[in-house]
């Protein structure tokens, strides 16, 4: 069985705005490197829809994009992309698979059939699944910011606090602090 790791980019308020970030060469790198590591993307339907909406075109080469920033739309392109959505069916992105039904037992079965663990993108569909208890790990790229808004990171809460294990923190050049965490069981 793999792990769920839920990655996101994240204020120092919490603000998961994706415009927030900052988005240069070792941003993208350090998600591509995530990718690589992970046998398969989950996202919500409108984490989706943003991305369908503009990394095709990227891979594509019908967008101008930086070296770095067409490796990651090169590698998501080929990358299994699974979809939590109970209002669309029809996902025509490549390699895209649709999650219907029951989540605590569709996201399980997911991980159990990818070995090498699933990358979590979406901050929404990751509060339903930590209520499930369903998320093993968090990696973090924490952006030297305030944003002043939201949405912010578990905005509509959970039932408890989660209590989490420090793997790891490394700092960026561009200033942004890759933060890997486990979640402590028990």
């Amino acid at each position: 069985m793999g792990l769920l790791t839920f990655s996101l980019n994240v204020t120092l308020d919490g603000c998961v705005d994706h415009q927030e970030g900052i988005a240069d060469d070792e941003t993208h790198a350090f998600f591509t490197r995530l990718m690589d590591e992970s046998g398969a993307m989950l996202w919500g339907r409108l984490t989706y829809e943003m991305m369908e909406g503009y990394w095709p075109a990227v891979a594509r080469g019908d967008e101008e994009a930086p070296p770095a920033m067409r490796e990651w739309a090169v590698k998501l392109e080929a990358k299994p992309k699974y979809v939590v959505s109970s209002t669309r069916t029809e996902f025509p992105w490549t390699n895209s698979h649709h999650i219907a039904g029951d989540l605590r037992s569709g996201v399980q079965k997911l991980k159990d059939a990818t070995p090498a663990g699933v990358l979590l993108g979406s901050g929404k569909l990751a509060t339903e699944l930590d209520r499930l208890n369903l998320i093993d790990e968090y990696k973090f790229l924490v952006h030297p910011g305030i944003a002043g808004h939201g949405p912010t990171l578990y905005q509509s809460g959970l039932a408890s606090t989660r209590r989490l294990e420090l793997v790891s923190a490394t700092p960026l050049s561009n200033g942004a602090v890759a933060m890997h965490y486990r979640r402590v069981r028990g």
